[in-house]
């Protein structure tokens, strides 16, 4: 259950730091080989880089959290 845990924790401090990792089908390169030409990675379309999982599920817990969350009330000063 400890390593587990590490392993979350470790896995979100690198969302933290590294939200963007190489993409898996180009491997970064930003083209794949079809029908022997190059072309562009359709995956990442051409940018290398993806969302990490865990950063993706981060970004929708608070764009979640945030709609959510009543507006902090003004207070209006004569």
């Amino acid at each position: 259950m400890a390593v587990v845990v590490g392993w979350l924790g470790g896995y979100a401090v690198l969302c933290a730091a590294r939200p963007f990792a190489s993409c898996r089908r180009c491997r970064g390169a930003g083209e794949v080989e079809r029908f022997g030409k190059p072309r562009m990675c359709p995956r990442c379309h051409g940018k290398r880089l993806r969302l990490r999982v865990g950063r993706r599920a981060h970004n929708a817990w608070r764009r979640t959290q945030q709609a959510g969350t009543r507006p902090t009330p003004q207070k209006v000063g004569r």
